[in-house]
């Protein structure tokens, strides 16, 4: 294993990650121990790559070999069992979804055809905050997530769905359950109580999104076919 600091029993080097940013930690730990690095958070072993040359030999050089994603139960979870094209596991799968993505959804002549909806959308992001009394303080994070689900669900139902709100802030619940048991949950997969509560609470948040989606769907489809008919 490369070089890193002394890791303690049961939490590992989580010790050297309090008291500032990590990111900023871990530049710190990299002058002292150099560009790749070894720790251990809980019973996760993790390599750490901070320079451009090493960066380039794992993402481009030697780029299939990394190429896996980790198997976390957080993104098991949000990912349908790792089925979606960001988080499956590379490999026919994935190359599979990735053309149908290119071929389908990302190709020039269709993402051309939505422009007028990312430019209304923008406009409409603008206009919001121009129209901003009395120099208030904006929340730009909540704007912006607010901007990418008008384009996505606009591209995907036709429309925004009358539960925009409520389904967003289900969106931000699940990242932050993810992001808390979640990331506990996988530094200690030999705890399966751990698993299991954090795996339970995602479930019952994805389950109240799905909801919002098949509403969202079912009464685009029934607006189709009145249309039709």
């Amino acid at each position: 294993m490369p070089p890193g600091p002394r890791k303690l029993p049961f939490i590992g080097n989580l010790r050297q990650l309090v008291g500032s940013l990590p990111h900023h930690r871990l530049k710190d730990l990299s002058k002292k121990y150099g560009p790749l690095m070894h720790l251990r958070f809980g019973e996760l072993s993790t390599i750490v790559v901070s320079s451009p040359e090493l960066a380039k030999e794992v993402m481009k050089t030697h780029d299939l070999n990394f190429a896996q994603r980790p198997f976390l139960l957080s993104t098991k979870c949000l990912s349908y069992n790792y089925t979606d094209i960001t988080l499956a596991p590379y490999g026919k799968y994935w190359r599979q979804m990735r053309k149908i993505c290119n071929v389908e959804l990302l190709s020039a002549k269709r993402v051309q055809s939505f422009r007028s909806i990312r430019e209304e959308e923008v406009l409409n992001l603008v206009k919001s905050i121009y129209s901003n009394e009395g120099g208030s303080i904006i929340n730009l994070s909540e704007k912006i997530f607010a901007l990418v689900y008008g384009i996505t669900a606009r591209v995907a139902f036709g429309r925004k769905c009358k539960y925009q709100a409520k389904f967003i802030s289900f969106v931000i619940e699940m990242v932050k359950i993810a992001g808390a048991f979640g990331v506990i949950t996988d530094m200690y997969p030999s705890i399966k109580v751990l698993q299991f509560i954090s795996g339970a609470k995602l479930e019952k948040l994805h389950q109240v999104s799905d909801q919002y989606l098949n509403t969202s769907l079912m009464s685009t489809k029934r607006e189709r076919k009145q249309k039709l008919a």
